[in-house]
């Protein structure tokens, strides 16, 4: 028998938590994360937490965050997306290996996007599933971009009126975050957490982030197809509702990524966007990622233990 390697056996693929079972993101800042044994450690000011790393999603590295190798090559094995975000929004996306080491839904998806009646067929799919009970399938994607140009204005007129807050439009100037109003801050904080939650549903699954249905030319052009689809129901909602209750001192980008955290585990969003991905490349049955949810993170914010406990060997 060969000399064993010091720490911890890398983890089996059916060992891992399902994608829909995990905690939709974890966001750090000014702390220190390390690894021990199968969880990743955070250090900062306040003391030290242990997180099992296969039980998040998406880890969200903001200022002043420093991570050790072990702890990335920890990350990568689990399946987890890594976002590393500043004050101006996204700054770069990682993510480890798919849970399925198949190739055959990002061979599906390559094929869809590159015919053209497919890729108009998933197209529509997706503006099917933000205008229910009509039928799109007559419209052109000219008529259909300006049927949800229209929507999202009313969206967000809607949100104005019902929360009081004064809307003239989304303005972003990704140089000077403070410069935005409130609203508008909340909509970038609470958006950059939803595109890196669509990204680390899209990685685990094995699909190419770049390519995309209705949003072509960027590398991210499949996280905006899908993101736009929950906009309405989560993140423009929030932020309406923050801009009406915050004052001026506090930090609504903060407050922005509690809770649309909480309003993702609440409404089970990885549950719901591993569904749709599936239904829009349509996916056979029998080839599908089963998407049954267990309740892993309480009312609390502890994070419950899954699975089995993994040491490291001295």
């Amino acid at each position: 028998m060969g000399k064993r390697i010091s720490g911890a056996d890398k983890t089996k693929l059916h060992e891992l938590p399902r994608v829909s079972d995990r905690v939709s993101f974890i966001y750090v800042e000014h702390a220190k994360i390390n690894r021990k044994d199968s969880a990743i450690t955070l250090i900062d000011n306040r003391g030290i937490v242990q997180i099992p790393v296969a039980m998040i999603g998406v880890l969200m590295l903001g200022p002043g965050t420093d991570i050790s190798h072990r702890a990335m090559e920890l990350i990568g094995d689990a399946g987890t997306s890594v976002i590393w975000v500043g004050e101006r929004g996204v700054r770069h996306y990682a993510h480890g290996r798919p849970l399925a080491h198949s190739t055959k839904f990002l061979e599906k998806q390559a094929k869809l996007v590159s015919n053209k009646q497919s890729r108009l067929s998933v197209a529509k799919k997706m503006y099917q599933m933000r205008f229910p009970g009509e039928d799109v399938s007559k419209n052109t994607m000219q008529q259909l971009r300006g049927k949800e140009g229209a929507r999202v204005k009313n969206i967000y007129r809607d949100c104005s009126k019902k929360f009081n807050v004064d809307w003239k439009r989304r303005d972003y100037d990704p140089n000077n975050f403070e410069a935005s109003s409130p609203v508008n801050k909340a909509l970038s904080a609470s958006n950059v957490c939803l595109y890196g939650l669509v990204h680390s549903v899209v990685a685990v699954l094995g699909l190419s982030p770049g390519l995309g249905f209705i949003h072509t030319g960027h590398d991210s052009a499949f996280i905006y197809d899908i993101a736009d689809l929950y906009k309405a129901d989560y993140t423009i909602p929030l932020s309406f509702k923050l801009a009406s209750e915050v004052d001026k001192e506090d930090d609504i980008g903060r407050l922005a990524r509690l809770g649309i955290r909480d309003s993702f585990v609440d409404g089970k969003l990885l549950k719901i966007i591993v569904k749709d991905l599936q239904d829009l490349l349509s996916i056979e049955i029998d080839e599908q990622f089963e998407a049954d949810t267990i309740n892993l993170w309480d009312d609390k914010d502890d994070l419950v233990k899954y699975g089995v406990n993994y040491y490291e060997v001295d």
